[in-house]
């Protein structure tokens, strides 16, 4: 098999592992386990957290110690053992623990599986930035394929679900051992500051106003980054406690209307070199934002019959809030910092939004959905969804008054050509 078509079945099972359980374990925990909102909003932070942890680390040792492709292949089986465990767990502070290592798992081997693919494309001569987003793709397609399975399958509040995602983390952990070795680059200087090899040099940014307040921004935004993974099913499946809906298609196959948003997410990542020539960083910045706002007030009002536009205008939306505001992110760091630093700046941005801000988004979410916003157990998605919807407003309101960043064509045409 060639090198592409085998790169191509690691990004397909690296996101089917995750894809799996990530939308419907909000249906396990509220459906099937009963347990509370404030305790799930903890099982979120736990992506943040190790997000903010392990990413650096497991790049230092792949750098120093041992191949990646190694490591990569370790970690996804330790984490696809962990995740077979969580059907054990009985108690909502056991499963925060076994997810949580599970997590410091999986989390590192995203960045670790693009590192992978990069060594091993360079190392046979091919055009990275030409051949490796095609290969990324199938991992949106990975990531959709177990969601359908496991809706499909009628498991998207059943401990199978775990199964599902743990066997494909084992098979992806043993497959990737027999990929090109990709051994330690030894980049890392044994003179390097400690900060430095943590990558985390890149704080000093924080002493010019325009970075500082950009990092903050995407800090908000991450805390919005996940709200609708997190709830989202579980919404679309309790429309099933109305018996004017309990039948309905979007009761049924919530996780396949769920899945839209992933599909979306790959359409729009086609329309960014059209809006960022157009419009500049800060404007796509700015209507991803926007579109957060349309995310969850579209969610608010939409019902399975009458408001199903709103409800599937809401995850089309999804595509444009979610790469929109990454991509464009991204290239604000790449076009704004000195080349030396550039590479730990990205992390930094990585950590603020997906790491800090998720870590916060699921805390604080869990907390105000079950103290405001639930009644008797029942929770009121309505108000749920339009709170959402005003602190998307109010970050996006702030960020265009108080970011000043003037558009220079020549910033995006990397992105363009």
């Amino acid at each position: 098999m060639n090198i592409k078509n085998r790169l191509t079945i690691m990004s397909f099972l690296q996101f089917f592992v995750w894809g799996a359980w990530l939308i419907t374990v909000g249906n396990y925990w509220f459906a099937t386990k009963q347990w509370s909102g404030a305790e799930f909003g903890a099982i979120f932070s736990t992506l943040g957290l190790s997000s903010i942890l392990m990413p650096a680390l497991t790049g230092i040792i792949a750098d120093k110690w041992i191949n990646a492709e190694k490591l990569y292949g370790i970690l996804h089986i330790l984490g696809g053992f962990a995740i077979a465990y969580l059907p054990q767990v009985d108690n909502p502070t056991g499963f925060y623990w076994v997810i949580f290592a599970a997590m410091m798992c999986y989390m590192p081997t995203i960045s670790l599986s693009n590192s992978v693919a990069y060594n091993i494309l360079k190392d046979n001569d091919y055009d990275v930035v030409k051949v490796f987003p095609p290969i990324r793709v199938w991992g949106t397609i990975g990531f959709i394929a177990a969601m359908w399975l496991t809706n499909l399958s009628g498991n998207k509040a059943s401990v199978n679900m775990f199964y599902i995602s743990a066997f494909a983390a084992i098979v992806l952990g043993i497959y990737s051992f027999t990929l090109p070795k990709c051994p330690p680059q030894k980049l890392i200087s044994e003179s390097d500051s400690f900060l430095k090899k943590l990558g985390l040099d890149a704080f000093k940014l924080f002493g010019t106003y325009k970075m500082a307040l950009f990092f903050i921004f995407s800090m908000f935004l991450g805390g919005a980054l996940q709200l609708t993974n997190m709830y989202g099913d579980t919404y679309l499946s309790e429309f099933s406690k109305v018996p004017q809906y309990a039948d309905s298609f979007v009761v049924k196959y919530s996780t396949i209307i769920m899945s839209i948003s992933q599909i979306s997410e790959t359409l729009f990542i086609l329309a960014i070199p059209f809006f960022l020539k157009r419009f500049g960083i800060k404007q796509v910045m700015l209507i991803s934002m926007l579109a957060w706002v349309l995310r969850f007030g579209l969610f608010a009002y939409g019902n399975p019959t009458d408001g199903l536009w709103m409800i599937i205008m809401s995850c089309v939306v999804y595509g444009m809030a979610f790469d929109f505001f990454n991509i464009s992110g991204s290239l604000f760091v790449e076009t704004t910092t000195d080349s030396k630093m550039r590479s730990s700046a990205q992390g930094l941005f990585m950590m603020m939004s997906n790491g800090f801000g998720a870590f916060f988004g699921g805390i604080i979410s869990g907390f105000i959905i079950d103290k405001y916003f639930t009644i008797d157990g029942q929770r009121d998605w309505h108000n749920i969804w339009l709170a959402f919807a005003g602190y998307a407003l109010v970050v996006a309101i702030l960020f265009a008054v108080l970011f000043k960043h003037k558009h220079d064509p020549k910033d995006v045409e990397s992105v363009t050509h």
